[in-house]
């Protein structure tokens, strides 16, 4: 199967036009088509991750209270729990009082998305997200 490029127009409010034209030139790309196609891959992307059994990959950042009494501990043995789906973690000193924590996570999205939720109510958790992604989208 042939991978041609296919032209096609886009009608859209001037204003929102323009926010566009701004947004793609803070973020450097050439024109218009590369920044389509880039949020074009991104949404499928994001949809076959939440339809699809496949593995996916996440980010899981967040910054916790470390002096909050028995939080590191209860966070290492929750990170002990979920060793299949946890590849790698970080972890950084931000101030006296504040951690910031990376985990890289591998699994079926409900999964991450659920190890993320258990983790973020903690009590000294302060704030964090998720981020998930899975292999790009193949235009090749």
């Amino acid at each position: 199967m042939k991978n041609e490029l296919t032209r096609f127009g886009i009608s859209m409010d001037e204003i929102l036009l323009n926010h566009f034209d701004k947004l793609i030139l803070k973020k450097g790309y050439n024109n218009r088509s590369e920044a389509i196609r880039d949020l074009v891959r991104e949404k499928i992307v994001e949809e076959s991750i939440e339809y699809t059994e496949q593995e996916v990959f996440g980010a899981l950042v967040f910054i916790y209270d470390h002096h909050k009494r028995e939080l590191e501990k209860k966070l290492s043995n929750f990170q002990h729990d979920y060793y299949k789906n946890i590849i790698s973690t970080t972890h950084v000193h931000i101030s006296h009082d504040e951690c910031l924590e990376v985990i890289i996570l591998r699994g079926k999205a409900n999964l991450l998305k659920n190890i993320a939720d258990q983790l973020l109510s903690f009590k000294g958790v302060l704030n964090g997200k998720l981020t998930l992604t899975s292999k790009p989208y193949k235009t090749k």
